[in-house]
C-alpha cells in the first residue's frame, strides 16, 4: 500500500495508528510527528520544505475526518457521485468529487473502479422527445429489507427524461396500463414504445424466439388503438439506455428513503410522485438533439375504455353474459328489445368497474362495489382408482 492509503485507512478507523507504524516501517515517534504535521498544516499537501510555505492545495485534516465520519455513519450506502452531491448540498463542504473519490477509496471505505471491458458504440438517442419511450421494471429490495418490490419506470430515450414512476407488488398488465395512461393523458400520444418480451407485452410463441405480431396482448391491443408502435428487445444490450437508468435508481432510490425515513408502500410512491422524481429529471436529463417534440395531444375521451382489460363475449338467451365466475345481467334498451346471440365486449377497467358494450353503446356498467358475488366452483370429483376402474 501507498504511504497515503495506510494514513488514510487509520484516520478512518480501519487501521490503529501503531499497526499503520508498522506498515510503514517507522516508530510511533515518527507516526506522531506525521499526524501533528498533518494537523498544522493539512492533508492535501504538507509543508513543502522547498518552498518554506505551506501547499496552496491543503485540506484541514478536520475537515477531511467529517468527510470520513458522515460517510461511515449516515451516508453508508450511497455511491460516490450521490454522496459528494450530499456533500455539497446538505453539508456545505464544497470539496470536488474526485478528491472524495480518492479519499474514499484511499481510505478503504468505497470500492476502486474496475477497468472498463471492451469498447462498444451506444446507439444514438432520437432526436425528438416522444419518439421512442422505454418501459421496464426493476425488482429490487428498495427498502433496504426482505420486501421487493418492481419499480414501473417509462423513459424517454431522448432526453432520458422519466415521464412515469411508481413502485408496485409486481409488474404485470394491469400496473403497465397504468403507466402508460397516465404518461398519454399527461404528455400525450408518442410513436413507438420499446420493452421486453414480458408475457404481458408480447405473445412469443416459444421461449427465445421472436414475437407474433399477429397476436395482441391486452398492451399492445390499447397501444394499436392509440396508433403506438410496439418494439420488442432481444437481447439485454439492446436495453442498455433503460438498464443504466434502473442501476442509478438503485443506488440512489433506497438510500434517500432511508434518509427520509420512508418504509411504506404509499408513502414511498407519494414522495416519488410529489418530489424525487422531478429531482431525478433535473439532474438526469438532457437536451434533446432537435427542439420540438413528437408527442401528439391525446383527443380521445375513452381511455378508460382503451386502458382495460377486454374480453368478448356472446349474450346469453336471458341477457347474460358470463365472466370470469360471475353472471352480469343486460338490461333492456330503448332501441332493441333483446341482444340474445349478440356480440358484446366486457371492459374491465383499472378502477375495478366492469362496463359491456355493444358498438358503440354501453349497455351495462358495474362498479367495482356492485359487481355481482361469484358463483363458487364446482369441487372437482375424485378420478376412480384403478382398482375400479372398468375392465373390458
Amino acid at each position: 500500500m501507498k504511504v497515503q492509503e495506510v494514513i488514510m485507512k487509520a484516520m478512518a478507523g480501519k487501521l490503529k495508528w501503531c499497526e499503520a507504524a508498522e506498515i510503514l516501517g517507522v516508530t510511533d515517534r515518527t507516526m506522531r510527528r506525521w499526524r501533528e504535521r498533518m494537523a498544522e498544516h493539512g492533508y492535501d499537501g504538507l509543508y513543502d520544505y522547498r518552498k518554506q510555505r505551506p501547499s496552496p492545495k491543503r485540506l484541514p485534516v478536520a475537515t477531511l475526518e467529517k468527510v470520513l465520519r458522515l460517510y461511515q455513519e449516515e451516508y453508508f450506502d450511497f455511491n460516490i457521485r450521490h454522496f459528494h452531491e450530499k456533500l455539497v448540498e446538505v453539508e456545505g463542504i464544497e470539496i470536488s468529487y474526485t478528491w472524495v473519490r480518492l479519499a474514499l477509496q484511499a481510505a478503504g471505505l468505497a470500492e476502486k473502479r474496475k477497468r472498463r471491458g471492451t469498447h462498444r458504440k451506444r446507439r444514438p438517442r432520437r432526436s425528438l422527445p416522444g419518439m421512442l419511450l422505454h418501459i421496464d421494471g426493476s425488482d429490487h429490495g428498495w427498502f433496504q429489507d426482505e420486501r421487493r418490490y418492481d419499480l414501473i419506470s417509462v423513459l424517454d430515450d431522448a432526453t432520458s427524461e422519466i415521464y412515469y414512476s411508481q413502485l408496485v407488488e409486481e409488474e404485470s398488465t394491469r400496473t403497465v396500463m397504468t403507466a402508460l395512461r397516465e404518461v398519454v393523458e399527461q404528455q400525450g400520444i408518442f410513436c413507438s414504445l420499446y420493452s421486453d418480451r414480458a408475457s404481458h407485452f408480447f405473445v412469443t410463441p416459444k421461449a427465445g424466439e421472436k414475437v407474433d405480431p399477429h397476436r395482441l396482448t391486452q398492451v399492445g391491443r390499447a397501444l394499436q388503438e392509440l396508433g403506438v408502435k410496439m418494439i420488442p428487445a432481444y437481447s439485454p444490450q439492446a436495453r442498455g439506455r433503460g438498464e443504466r437508468s434502473f442501476r442509478t435508481w438503485q443506488g440512489r432510490l433506497p438510500q434517500e428513503l432511508r434518509l427520509r425515513g420512508i418504509t411504506t408502500l404509499a408513502a414511498a410512491n407519494e414522495f416519488l410522485r410529489r418530489e424525487y422524481m422531478a429531482e431525478f429529471n433535473q439532474r438526469f436529463t438532457v437536451a434533446a438533439a432537435e427542439k420540438g417534440s413528437a408527442f401528439l395531444r391525446c383527443r380521445r375521451r375513452d381511455l378508460d375504455g382503451v386502458f382495460s382489460i377486454q374480453h368478448e363475449r356472446t349474450v346469453n338467451r336471458d341477457n347474460t353474459v358470463a365472466v370470469g365466475n360471475r353472471i352480469l345481467q343486460i338490461q333492456k334498451t330503448r332501441w332493441r328489445n333483446t341482444l340474445a346471440g349478440c356480440a358484446v365486449v366486457v371492459q374491465e377497467r383499472l378502477d375495478g368497474t366492469v362496463v359491456i358494450v355493444y358498438g358503440p353503446h354501453e349497455v351495462a356498467r358495474y362498479p367495482a362495489a356492485e359487481l355481482p358475488e361469484p358463483k363458487p366452483k364446482r369441487p372437482r370429483s375424485p378420478r376412480p382408482s384403478a382398482s375400479h376402474r372398468r375392465v373390458p
